[in-house]
């Protein structure tokens, strides 16, 4: 069999030995697992050929099957903005002047940001002006006036030179260490770019508030498992404490489970947006858990054990 050594063996390899192993390691190619010399095409199978990188332990191939896994489901679901928020703080706190279609809206407008700059814009690069912002918006030019207000008083949005720009503690695409010293005391999450437009692009008037429900859970949402919890920053499985649809409704200003349940139940995209399963502990409750393909800020083996749930 082919012999593969570490970058540190080889190093410690007679200069002659390393000098034909680096050009053997330029002339060879590997088909289904056998190495072949490019010019004779003879095999090299049980000769000596340089691996010039470390052997990867079962720990490092786990975090790279894990990144792998991650990056294909953004890929999926069209890339991602981070989002922030304070653990177990309503959002309602946070922009008490918004309501839930404001909110619904803020979160599609946010899928629509630049790299790093926050400048509102298409994913072509063509800036979104007043005008577009309207357009984007479906609303009248007086209620696009008044939302644009409301999200200007929040501190949401900013305008320069015809240019929108979003607060990056709200929604931001970039390396977040750029904006570390803003967001110090706050978490976030990864919203997903693409679900957010098709589950607004198929809401209408009345229901599109509905799509807040999903912003208004975050700060509730344990990132390990996706569940809804009094404490979502919990690591242990076994500890989390998940919390009913009786306490959801009454945070969240619902009449009652009932009309929550329905609620959720309507925001759907190739499936639901929020699953309901059978609390071990308490049968009499539910767990409720977000599909990931919506927001999601765990690892990519933390995401496997979650899309089950939604498959």
């Amino acid at each position: 069999m082919t012999t593969a050594i570490t970058g540190k063996e080889f190093v410690q390899l007679h200069p002659n030995t390393r000098r034909k192993a680096i050009a053997q390691k330029a002339n060879f190619t590997v088909v289904d697992g056998v190495p072949y010399d490019r010019e004779t095409h003879e095999s090299l199978e049980g000769r000596f050929v340089a691996e010039l990188i470390p052997v990867r332990t079962e720990a490092q191939v786990k975090v790279i099957e894990s990144k792998q896994i991650l990056g294909d489901h953004e890929k999926e679901n069209g890339g991602f903005v981070f989002t922030f928020f304070k653990q177990s703080r309503m959002i309602s706190e946070r922009f008490p002047t918004l309501n839930n279609s404001d909110i619904a809206r803020l979160m599609y407008l946010g899928t629509y940001i630049a790299w790093n700059t926050g400048r509102i814009q298409y994913d072509n690069g063509r800036v979104i002006d007043r005008e577009g912002f309207e357009k984007l918006m479906g609303l009248s030019t007086k209620r696009s006036r008044e939302l644009f207000k409301r999200y200007v008083e929040a501190e949401i949005l900013t305008e320069r030179d015809d240019c929108i720009f979003m607060n990056p503690t709200v929604f931001y695409r970039g390396n977040v260490k750029t904006i570390s010293h803003a967001v110090s005391d706050m978490q976030y999450t990864r919203l997903f770019k693409k679900t957010v437009r098709d589950l607004y692009e198929k809401t209408n008037g009345k229901t599109v508030g509905q799509l807040a429900l999903v912003y208004s859970v975050m700060p509730f949402l344990n990132f390990e498992t996706n569940i809804i919890c009094y404490n979502p920053d919990e690591t242990d499985m076994d500890r989390i404490r998940p919390m009913g649809l009786e306490k959801l409704a009454v945070l969240l200003e619902y009449a009652n489970a009932g009309k929550l349940k329905a609620a959720l139940n309507r925001v759907q995209i190739d499936g639901q947006v929020v699953n309901f399963f059978e609390n071990p502990r308490d049968r009499r409750e539910k767990r409720i858990t977000v599909n990931p393909r919506t927001i999601f800020a765990g690892t990519g083996e933390q995401l496997a054990a979650i899309m089950v749930q939604f498959n």
